[in-house]
């Protein structure tokens, strides 16, 4: 596997990114990968190269480098939650959406991309934002997933149920029963909102599991049977969509 740590210029600054791939068999076709609200940290760059081991080309990008060039939550002591919560809300869908076109830029030099074959995928904060994308470049995201994603039907012009007619690609959302920032009234919402859409896709509950159950670094809120199930259900939302 290649494994490199890029900075890739965007329209605001210099974008820290880890970039992996497999050694051979290029070109692949692209993932971009949003990382959760915690921040871009070796627990992500591991999903990312189980991900880029089948054959992507795997892009997980620092989405705070605005603010800082690096952050990563203190899980032990939560030294550094009040810190995670404000870099939360200094970042939104419109401007994932602009860092999503650097990515794609920057991809189309580099000879082991595919960008005629991109999907992505976000957790938690970034599950809006992998949507969001697929939304606004609906030619290029040809699938996008949303695992836990928070403020999936909110009441913004940005929201990203908004974009579901827009969206070509397949869409996957994966929701736990039991999370505090996604609500089963919110579930039901963005449930009837792509069914009543033009979209190709399905919300799946995973029943018995709480909030961020696909991360091992989570203790006893990781859930292996549900974190392998998201696995499967992503792995071939991916193959289907960009083989």
């Amino acid at each position: 596997m290649i494994e490199q740590h890029i900075k890739i210029e965007t329209s605001e600054g210099l974008m820290e990114t880890f970039i992996t791939f497999p050694e051979e068999g290029g070109p692949f076709p692209t993932i971009f990968f949003f990382m959760d609200a915690p921040g871009k940290r070796e627990e992500l760059h591991d999903m990312a190269r189980r991900i880029a081991t089948t054959g992507y080309y795997v892009m997980l990008p620092n989405l705070y480098y605005r603010t800082t060039d690096h952050f990563e939550l203190d899980f032990e002591t939560k030294s550094s939650w009040e810190e995670m919560f404000q870099l939360m809300s200094s970042i939104g869908n419109r401007m994932v959406v602009q860092d999503a076109l650097a990515m794609m830029n920057f991809a189309e030099a580099e000879k082991n991309a595919d960008q005629e074959r991109v999907g992505c995928v976000g957790y938690c904060m970034s599950g809006p934002f992998a949507l969001s994308v697929a939304a606004a470049y609906p030619e290029r995201i040809k699938a996008s997933a949303s695992i836990y994603g928070v403020r999936l039907v909110a009441d913004t012009s940005d929201s990203p149920h908004l974009g579901f007619n827009k969206t070509r690609g397949e869409i996957y959302i994966a929701c736990a029963e039991f999370d505090d920032y996604v609500p089963m009234e919110m579930v039901t919402q963005v449930t009837e909102e792509l069914d009543n859409s033009s979209a190709n896709g399905r919300v799946e509950l995973y029943t018995g599991v709480h909030h961020g159950f696909a991360f091992p670094g989570r203790g006893e809120i990781y859930n292996k049977d549900a974190a392998e199930r998201h696995w499967e259900r992503l792995h071939a939302l991916f193959d289907r969509n960009l083989r």
